[in-house]
């Protein structure tokens, strides 16, 4: 399998967080989880004077764009391609370039790979987020999205939930 690297979509100016909500309902729907993996309107926080009170903000580092972490295909590029608000893959003619690590760590967006010590069947606890203390058993793994999907009980029910490999910690 092809392995995803990072895209930059230039969009309607305003339209990021709209266009990124509009790719990730066609990522669900169309089921391609496995080939679209991330949708990221990257932010930086900036502190404003005004009427003089500090107020810290948000602002897009660049407005216009969206950043898309995914396994380049002719499904995978005609969904982004053809998603409303989407002008179209920043690259020379319509051949979208990856962005190189080096270029995403200079982001600051690129995360470090976690290496895992469980394995599927395993049971685990979650140690943050909004599942925090609560026990599971890994039913399945997804390296790429560095996440793993766990059975929890929920309304007296075993209910699947993905969680975040950073947090979850194997259970003794």
């Amino acid at each position: 399998m092809a392995e995803a690297k990072w895209y930059v979509v230039h969009t309607y100016s305003g339209y990021e967080n709209k266009v990124k909500a509009n790719i990730d309902k066609t990522v669900e729907n169309r089921h391609l989880e496995e080939q679209i993996l991330e949708v990221q309107v990257p932010m930086h926080d900036v502190v404003e004077m005004k009427n003089g009170v500090q107020k810290a903000t948000q602002k897009k580092m660049f407005p216009g764009y969206v950043l898309i972490r995914m396994i380049m295909n002719d499904d995978t590029w005609y969904v982004i391609r053809n998603t409303r608000g989407v002008t179209g893959f920043v690259g020379p003619g319509s051949k979208p370039v990856p962005l190189t690590d080096e270029e995403m760590a200079t982001l600051g967006i690129r995360k470090e790979n976690i290496v895992v010590d469980f394995k599927e069947g395993d049971t685990v606890q979650v140690i943050g987020g909004a599942w925090e203390d609560t026990v599971g058993v890994i039913q399945s793994l997804n390296l790429q999205k560095q996440s793993a999907k766990i059975n929890v009980e929920l309304f007296g029910r075993e209910t699947p939930v993905e969680i975040s490999f950073a947090e979850i910690k194997k259970m003794q």
